[in-house]
């Protein structure tokens, strides 16, 4: 199933981390978050993705161009550095499309950009590539199966610390957490039925208007999860990002805790970069 990724994002709130950098490229440990919340997908065997670029995407495309597997893989050096081994791979199997969707493009713009590159699919997932989670994905796509809707989206509690107020003629009812209130919001990581382009219309925004169609024909989905899930908006969600990275294995990364994959690289494979040139990237402007 291919992954549509939205990369435009200028990343405002975050200006000490994204000054001159597109959003998804904001590190979280040694690799931007674009790369964890790819790994994710990759984990359950969703390696064919399609990156929406806007903002820098110049920058996006020369992190995969010039992609160092033994960053963040173990291998084995020998003849005095003139020789590396690898004993696992981050992205040897990815199919990475990338396609330029506009400077200043909406959410529901991107992704009507990039319909053409989903011709065939029967479903696809997408994700804002800002937000991390243990979600297991499988059973939020067989929800929608099951439920023969058109769209879902990952349906959470609000990481805020905001407190949610109930009154009365001003006085005051209730005061609590708003985590604790009932409250919901959009967490991304949609999965899509094809037919979802059937409802968006030229520059109109995805969450707004098509949503709104979809919610009258009762063909939206909310799945609610209660599980791991934290936005990157601000320098603080990035800081409590970077401490569960540094603290250990992080709730994200389900690609460690199911223990070490060890992969078939390329006969005669040498250097960590000798494959890049045979990566299937598709460069597109639009």
């Amino acid at each position: 199933m291919k992954v549509v990724l939205f990369c435009g994002g200028l990343g405002m709130r975050l200006r000490d981390y994204a000054d001159n950098v597109p959003k998804p490229m904001v590190p979280i440990g040694y690799r931007p978050i674009l790369w964890h919340v790819m790994k994710y997908y990759a984990h359950f065997g969703h390696k064919d993705f399609i990156l929406c670029l806007g903002y820098r995407g110049d920058a996006i495309k020369e992190f995969f161009l010039n992609y160092e597997e033994a960053v963040s893989n173990d291998f084995v050096l020998s003849q005095g550095g003139r020789k590396r081994e690898l004993l696992n791979s981050d992205i040897l199997e990815w199919r990475i499309t990338f396609v330029d969707t506009g400077l200043n493009s909406n959410i529901g713009e991107r992704l009507q950009a990039v319909e053409p590159y989903l011709d065939g699919e029967e479903m696809f997932l997408a994700n804002y590539s800002d937000g991390l989670t243990d979600l297991p994905l499988p059973e939020q796509i067989d929800d929608l199966r099951s439920k023969d809707k058109i769209a879902s989206f990952l349906c959470v509690k609000p990481n805020l610390s905001y407190h949610f107020v109930s009154s009365s003629n001003g006085v005051v009812t209730s005061f609590k957490d708003i985590a604790q209130s009932g409250l919901r919001v959009n967490g991304g990581y949609f999965v899509f039925k094809r037919e979802i382009f059937d409802y968006m219309r030229a520059g109109e925004e995805l969450v707004e208007e098509p949503f709104e169609r979809l919610v009258r024909l009762n063909q939206l989905v909310a799945y609610d999860y209660d599980g791991f899930w934290l936005p990157m908006d601000t320098a603080k969600d990035k800081k409590r990002l970077d401490d569960l990275h540094d603290g250990g294995t992080p709730p994200w990364q389900l690609w460690k805790q199911g223990g070490a994959r060890t992969v078939t690289l390329p006969q005669g494979w040498k250097s960590p970069a000798a494959f890049v040139n045979d990566l299937p990237l598709v460069a597109n402007a639009r």
